[in-house]
């Protein structure tokens, strides 16, 4: 199951990753972090410098955006916050290591696109049944708080989110398991099982290389949330989505460890009050602004969306279904505590669904 969650969109991540491009503070490559030039004195303002991979159009880079502003104002400018999405400081795998090492102070990345690091979180990645972004967001940073993962022992987890259920997104209409068989369809690599399961031919490639590969005739189509359709113009090219939601895509923001403890006190009670916040408030801006996107492509590019008859979508369930229980299984193989993991899942999505 490891290789189920290789690379779930770099550019999803740009799949994930959409947003209405608004007007970032970006700096150029320093020549070492912030935190360390700010701890010379007391009269500069404390900078800390913010890497992501994916352009600053895309919606993770909308939530950095979002909590550098927030950071900003709420210690009155004793924090300036310098940001580096589209891979100018660090790339998607190398993120977390740059980040131990002080690239750059925090870093944001898809948890899959490291395999094998957050074996647990392969259970809340898998189709889980969340109503929603905003949920499923909330759910992962509280997974994450209450199961700390070995991989961040050294970090400074300071929010978490996640995308939107993925969905099928292809040039030709999906509205079976016939239709499906054999296709070409990127999608993350630690995710291929999903799209085996349902005989296709799963492509692992990372959201970016996706849309080449889409205007190129490599893949077919691509599996991912459904902002990318206008946030990547992927519309011009897929033009049908299939409604059966697959999985969700999990980031996670994390802080060098000597950064964060050189922090005075109060900056940290900012930082950590903002962690559930802007979990909620990432989740929230991409159910919108997928909505935003689906209205767009229909009426611009013509997208259609396809709904299963019940029969065929009882013939996917029967067919996906098992992968969470295998995973949840494997874990528990290996002493982890993936039955208790997928309790409290199911508590927490029950809770913030309400």
């Amino acid at each position: 199951m490891r290789r189920f969650w290789i690379g779930v969109m770099s550019v999803f991540m740009v799949v994930v990753l959409a947003a209405c491009g608004g007007n970032a503070n970006t700096a150029n490559a320093p020549e070492e972090t912030g935190a360390a030039n700010a701890a010379a004195s007391n009269d500069k303002p404390i900078e800390l410098n913010y890497a992501f991979f994916a352009p600053a159009s895309t919606f993770p880079a909308k939530q950095m955006e979002k909590w550098k502003e927030e950071v900003e104002k709420r210690t009155n400018g004793k924090v300036v916050v310098n940001l580096f999405p589209g891979g100018t400081l660090l790339a998607a795998n190398n993120m977390y290591d740059g980040v131990k090492s002080k690239v750059a102070d925090i870093g944001l990345s898809v948890m899959t696109y490291e395999p094998g690091k957050f074996p647990l979180l392969t259970i809340a990645e898998l189709p889980s049944g969340f109503p929603s972004g905003k949920v499923a967001s909330q759910v992962i940073f509280d997974l994450l708080k209450e199961y700390p993962q070995d991989s961040f022992k050294d970090l400074k987890v300071i929010t978490a989110f996640a995308t939107e259920p993925a969905y099928i997104q292809t040039k030709a209409a999906v509205a079976s398991l016939n239709d499906i068989k054999g296709k070409q369809i990127r999608i993350s690599g630690a995710l291929a099982p999903l799209l085996k399961e349902l005989g296709a031919s799963p492509v692992g490639m990372s959201q970016a290389e996706s849309v080449e590969a889409m205007q190129t005739g490599v893949i077919e189509g691509y599996v991912s949330s459904r902002e990318v359709l206008m946030d990547l113009k992927l519309a011009e090219m897929a033009k049908f989505v299939t409604d059966y939601p697959l999985s969700v895509s999990t980031f996670a923001a994390v802080m060098n460890m000597d950064t964060w403890n050189s922090l005075p006190p109060d900056v940290q009670q900012v930082i950590e009050e903002l962690g559930p916040e802007m979990a909620a408030w990432a989740g929230e801006y991409l159910d919108n602004h997928v909505k935003e996107a689906m209205d767009w492509s229909m009426k611009e590019e013509g997208l259609k969306v396809i709904t299963l008859t019940p029969e065929e979508k009882q013939a996917w369930d029967a067919k996906l279904k098992p992968l969470q229980d295998k995973a949840v299984a494997d874990l528990e193989a290996q002493g982890l505590p993936a039955e208790q993991f997928k309790k409290r899942l199911d508590e927490l999505k029950a809770s913030y669904s309400k």
